[in-house]
């Protein structure tokens, strides 16, 4: 492999860190409060999250690694040969690998990631996983517009991979604006791979996102440690804690920060006030059913050309191209049906 392809190349079109005082301040304005999600990612949260899941309640990459296992051979018979793997929030290496040995001669493999760190590592296993394969990594927020390199050969599709169920941290509207972004990068004849979670008990639903070893606690609370650090402020962390409640008629997990006491927070020059059980809302983990995202991606010009479950399921992968593609497409679906397993 060559060197540029361990090279980690930064989108100079990324954020200055210098904006995060001003997004932390600005969510602390609102009513209620609320902070973005990717503030969860600096080099701990990413550790967390890894340890999150591995938690036995998180069913979430179990099933997603179930589903590959079954169905990985097939996903990569309708992704075909000459694909260009372009993966948002590249992080464990696991269902990333599993599709990867099953393509057909891949061109290049991009991962996309915000933070420099897990990206270098993720890099690091990659090379040593396929050392034939070219790595093109790229340190960007995938949800704003990417330069992506140049592939190393002619490319015959570009298939952006979104893994997990990242999808769902963003409200309809955010993940319209998203696909539509994912659609334009993808290109002329390109397709988007995603996980997609499904509607199913909320106990289980619930019980994913509060695990009993408190990882996912301590997941959320780093966000203020990020703050602290990065922000010179003073959260104090003893005084605030987790909650996630499944909101049944959103069809989502809602994760909140609740303050456990009166009490004043320091962020820059701004003095921040929090009321007993003052709840500041900082992700949520939308679930759909299959007309569900189905409609979702209408909306932003896209179609489910093919579904594949896990034996449970519990979890969905889900390949969309642009709407007005047809032809084999639909005769293939004629044939076999929509959903795979």
């Amino acid at each position: 492999m060559s060197v540029q392809a361990y090279e980690v190349r930064d989108d100079d079109r990324r954020p200055p860190t210098a904006d995060l005082l001003e997004v932390v301040q600005r969510g602390l304005r609102l009513h209620p409060k609320r902070l973005p999600s990717w503030l969860f990612y600096d080099e701990r949260g990413s550790q967390l999250f890894e340890e999150i899941c591995e938690q036995p309640e998180y069913y979430l990459t179990r099933a997603e690694i179930d589903l590959l296992d079954v169905h990985a051979s097939d996903i990569a018979e309708v992704l075909g040969e000459d694909v260009r793997l372009i993966e948002y929030g590249s992080g464990n290496a696991i269902k990333t690998r599993m599709l990867l040995e099953q393509l057909r001669a891949p061109v290049c493999y991009t991962p996309v990631e915000i933070s420099p760190e897990p990206l270098r590592q993720s890099v690091q296993r990659f090379g040593e996983l396929f050392p034939g394969l070219a790595i093109q990594p790229l340190c960007a927020d995938f949800t704003k517009p990417l330069r992506l390199p140049v592939p190393p050969r002619a490319t015959r599709r570009n298939v952006l991979y979104f893994p997990g169920s990242t999808i769902g941290n963003f409200e309809a509207r955010e993940a319209i604006e998203l696909l539509r972004k994912m659609r334009a990068e993808a290109g002329e004849g390109g397709g988007l791979l995603i996980g997609v979670d499904l509607k199913k008990d909320p106990a289980t639903i619930e019980a994913a996102y509060n695990d009993k070893a408190g990882v996912t606690a301590a997941f959320t609370l780093n966000m203020l440690a990020r703050i602290n650090r990065e922000l010179g402020s003073n959260f104090d962390l003893d005084g605030f804690r987790h909650r996630a409640h499944y909101n049944p008629m959103a069809g989502r997990i809602e994760t909140h920060i609740v303050s456990l006491r009166k009490q004043q927070v320091k962020v820059g020059k701004m003095f921040v006030d929090f009321d007993v059980d003052e709840a500041m809302q900082v992700e949520y983990s939308c679930k759909y059913s299959q007309a569900d995202f189905a409609a979702l991606a209408a909306h932003a010009g896209l179609q489910v050309r093919h579904v594949w479950l896990d034996p449970q399921g519990l979890f969905s992968v889900q390949y969309l191209t642009r709407a007005d593609v047809a032809g084999h497409w639909s005769m293939r679906m004629a044939a076999n049906g929509m959903v795979g397993g």
